[in-house]
């Protein structure tokens, strides 16, 4: 069983970028040209590793290997991003990995790429690239190529060697065990299980009893043994259940408009175990979301847009405007969510905008922009 953090270490330490690794300060998927650079990337690395797996390493300085870590990047969708994007797409996954020294809520991205044996291409136009494009790894650079177009396997070994340095052991996962429990998380409540004798996932997070149902809010979940951070939040609730075979967590939103909140399940994630060392991730999209009317809408969008104006112009806001501004990022997704295109863009015009002014706020934006991102690659 490959532990994911040691994986990082090798790479970083063994190898400068090449045509089976990457590295990125932060990626932008959100955005049309941070989307197109990265299906490029995507599409370069499996092309150049047919017959192996190839990563990108996000979180870490160009210059000096630094690792500084991103925000836990929650995108169990990400594979439909790649399968809509490309033609011959690769098997792909994003895992958040923890590291002892950066804050709560940063860890570094690991991505991970493994080709079908088929040549990649983009299925259609993005930003500057035109579909039909087919990309590759010269050194430690995505080039577009139109000609002797071949997959060659010359990296399975290295790759073989890195992973093999990556091996886990009892050691390693009972010190991560007690770390998480008696380090991580002192504050809150933490638990653990023990799948199929040889997988360990730990969870933390405060407890609440409502009618016999038990929730975790601020919650934490990691898989030990590949030192994998599944879950995390500052703000949602989840419920967790588990049996012999599986572990899942049902994860719930708050939104409504002013005080009329309400709890609303999101998504669950079944992560199922396997006798012969193996497991799967599913993860099934169960948002309904709340319907208001428009007029009550366009009233709620205008007064949003007032607010993101102001904060451009440096003009101060009064205690009403100051308590609007903290539902801004969820009015936003709720309008999103009822037809109002544009307001996704306005979302992101607050983030500068947010960013400077209040943190609570921004987070809120962070968390509302996961939510829809979830919910459009769905």
């Amino acid at each position: 069983m490959i532990n994911k953090r040691l994986l990082v270490k090798n790479l970083l330490a063994h190898n400068d970028e090449n045509s089976f690794y990457d590295k990125k300060r932060f990626i932008s998927i959100g955005e049309k040209e941070g989307k197109a650079k990265f299906l490029k990337h995507v599409c370069a690395l499996a092309n150049s590793n047919p017959k192996n797996s190839s990563f990108i390493v996000i979180g870490v300085e160009d210059e000096d290997n630094k690792i500084v870590g991103v925000d836990f990047f929650d995108d169990s969708k990400i594979q439909n991003l790649v399968n809509a994007y490309l033609d011959n797409p690769p098997l792909i996954s994003y895992e958040n990995i923890p590291f002892p020294h950066l804050p709560e809520g940063k860890v570094v991205g690991l991505v991970t790429i493994r080709s079908n044996g088929k040549v990649c291409a983009l299925r259609k136009n993005i930003w500057k690239y035109y579909g039909g494009a087919v990309f590759f790894r010269e050194g430690s650079i995505s080039l577009p190529k139109a000609f002797d177009i071949q997959l060659k396997d010359i990296n399975s070994e290295a790759v073989a060697t890195i992973e093999k340095h990556a091996k886990n052991n009892i050691e390693m996962t009972l010190d991560a065990v007690i770390d998480f429990i008696n380090n991580s998380h002192p504050d809150l409540t933490s638990d653990y299980k023990v799948f199929k004798e040889q997988f360990v996932v730990c969870w933390a997070g405060n407890q609440k009893k409502v009618r016999n149902k038990i929730y975790y809010s601020r919650v934490d979940i990691e898989l030990i043994n590949e030192q994998v951070k599944l879950f995390y939040s500052a703000l949602d609730e989840i419920t967790i259940t588990y049996d012999d075979d599986s572990f899942t967590t049902l994860e719930y939103v708050q939104l409504g408009l002013g005080s009329q909140q309400k709890y609303y399940p999101l998504e669950e994630m079944i992560i199922t175990f396997s006798e012969n060392g193996k497991y799967t991730i599913s993860s099934n999209l169960v948002f309904e979301p709340p319907q208001y009317d428009k007029k009550t809408l366009y009233h709620v969008f205008n007064t949003n847009n007032t607010l993101l104006q102001k904060l451009e112009k440096s003009i101060a806001l009064n205690e009403s405007e100051q308590m609007d501004l903290t539902h801004l990022p969820a009015t936003y997704l709720i309008c999103y969510l009822n037809g109002f295109e544009e307001a996704k863009e306005q979302m992101e015009k607050a983030r500068p905008l947010l960013k400077g002014h209040s943190e609570k706020v921004y987070q809120s934006l962070k968390e509302s922009q996961r939510i829809l991102r979830k919910v459009r690659y769905n």
